[in-house]
């Protein structure tokens, strides 16, 4: 049986030491498209080679304090024998897992997506936490059109999340809960502000429904963005702002943080926004934020790697570069110049 407690100091631990959350979850898919675009092998090794890489990368502790897996990571080893289980825990990072299956067609509903993996989840968390891992990440995806979202969407989204973070508490591990409203589009800001807030505020009617304890959960949102196509591209402190306001009307006080997705933001840019919000109103805030970032910490370390094992030290050192300008705009202290 889940321990209220237990839950809620792992979700501390997470959000502590202004450290943010890796997402190094993409699946094989995804992996093997951001491979492809770089010339690197599609094949098991590599992904094998580059999660090696990012696990083995001096100095990652010291900015994050978790990292989500993907399934086939979870099997894998250093080229002499270490599990990156075992790498995670030397380097006191909690290991975290993916377990949704993905999105699908929502039927009868042009557009909108619904994302699969309530079936036997239970057991895959009971398996998960009893090798060690100790939270788990679920993500839902809503488009933004002129039309879209619809209701029903967004009702059948937040109540999957809703399900899939009682299994995860039930099971003792903390789930991430990851509305994700899409920046692909021409929508503006305020479109995207108003869908958002909607998203959200039906999420969190789903997760009281499902008496999922809030401060042994965290939110992984989007922020508040003008959709990638809109001629109107806001600057770094309205989009502060906007996003703010939005969590402030809709997130409880309760729940134990908020780690941002990037979704599709320039490194520089996610890190410049996420500073921006410490800045602003870092002393007003209710909940820890920090960042759970994918691309955005690890595309530059990808591009000068390509799959080619002398370029690790200075990938690794590219990881850990962008790992630290996060953790610095976690602090208001981020300078885009260093």
């Amino acid at each position: 049986m889940m321990n209220n407690q237990e839950l809620k100091h792992l979700a501390e631990r997470l959000m502590s030491n202004n450290k943010g959350i890796l997402a190094m979850d993409e699946s094989t898919g995804t992996c093997d498209k951001r491979f492809k675009a770089l010339g690197i092998p599609q094949t098991e090794e590599y992904r094998r080679k580059y999660r090696q890489m990012i696990v083995t990368t001096p100095q990652l502790e010291e900015s994050i304090s978790g990292a989500i897996l993907f399934d086939e990571t979870l099997h894998q080893q250093t080229d002499d024998g270490q599990s990156f289980l075992t790498i995670l825990k030397q380097k006191d990072i909690i290991a975290g897992i993916k377990v949704d299956q993905g999105t699908i067609p929502l039927s009868f509903f042009p557009g909108e997506t619904i994302t699969e993996g309530l079936d036997g989840l239970t057991n895959r968390m009971t398996n998960y936490y009893q090798m060690g891992l100790r939270f788990a990440k679920w993500r839902a995806v809503i488009h933004i059109d002129s039309a879209l979202p619809t209701k029903t969407c967004i009702a059948a989204n937040a109540y999957t999340l809703a399900r899939y973070a009682a299994i995860c508490q039930e099971a003792g591990i903390v789930p991430i809960v990851e509305p994700e409203v899409l920046m692909d589009g021409s929508h503006t800001m305020e479109r995207c502000a108003a869908v958002t807030q909607d998203v959200l505020k039906e999420v969190f009617n789903a997760l009281y429904e499902q008496k999922v304890f809030l401060e042994g959960m965290i939110l992984k949102p989007n922020m508040v963005l003008p959709g990638l196509a809109c001629p109107e591209q806001n600057d770094t402190e309205t989009i502060a702002y906007e996003t703010i306001s939005c969590f402030l009307k809709v997130v409880p006080a309760a729940i134990g943080g908020i780690a941002f997705l990037s979704g599709g933001q320039s490194p520089l840019l996610a890190s410049e926004r996420l500073n921006m919000m410490q800045l602003r109103y870092g002393s007003i805030m209710p909940w820890p934020l920090t960042f759970s970032f994918s691309r955005a910490i690890q595309q530059p370390a990808l591009e000068i790697w390509k799959g080619d094992d002398k370029n690790v030290a200075a990938a690794q050192e590219a990881l850990a570069h962008r790992a630290a300008g996060n953790r610095a705009a976690r602090l208001a202290e981020y300078n885009p110049a260093s």
